[in-house]
Parts: structure tokens; sequence; C-alpha cells
């Protein structure tokens, strides 16, 4: 004994199945011209990216070199107050001292004759 089993629709075919559309569809591809013309424009795009991405970090690079080269000028100028304020430091502490006070003025006695 046999058993056949069969759908509830009746036979089976592929146009009418269950779960798939009744129209096909058909897959249309970009001819290779219009494939060259999107990946050059691609192409262009990134490599505009990347050239303004590079001008700007140079324009950073060159407002850093600025700012550096004023912080050495500026710290140069820091040294030389500096040396400056002690100068006058001295000169003050010198003429208020009481041992500078009791000293007597230097005068030129004479040469060595040769």
């Amino acid at each position: 004994m046999q058993q056949t089993y069969t759908t509830r629709r009746g036979s089976s075919s592929n146009t009418f199945a269950r779960n798939r559309n009744t129209v096909r569809h058909t897959k249309r591809s970009l001819g290779s011209i219009s494939q060259i013309v999107i990946v050059s424009m691609l192409t262009l795009v990134f490599g505009l990216i990347y050239v303004a991405e590079g001008t700007k970090a140079t324009s950073f690079d060159y407002e850093i070199s600025s700012v550096e080269s004023e912080i050495t000028e500026m710290n140069a100028k820091k040294d030389d107050l500096a040396v400056e304020k002690a100068r006058l430091n001295s000169v003050a502490t010198a003429k208020n001292s009481t041992v500078a006070a009791a000293m007597e003025d230097a005068t030129v006695t004479g040469y060595a004759a040769d």
C-alpha cells in the first residue's frame, strides 16, 4: 500500500507557490561607463577631503610654530629683565649699605713707571 500526499491547493507549481511573489523582477545592472564614472567621482571626493584635511593640519602647524616662537621671545625678554632686576637691586643695596658708606672714594695714586 502506497500513500501519496497532495497539497490543499492541488499540484504545486512555481508560479503560485507559498510566500513567493507572482511578479518576477529582472536584475538590472549599471553599465561599465556608469561604474567608471561613479568610482572616479568617489575617488575625486575622497581626494578633495584628504587635501582639505592636510591643508587644515598645515595651517594649525603654522599657528603652533608662531606661538612657540612668541613664547621663546618672551622667555628671552624675561631672562633679560631678571638680569636687569638683579643688577639694579645690587646697586641699590650697595648704596644703602653701611659698609659702603664707610669706604673712602677711590683715587688714582699713579701708574707704575716703565
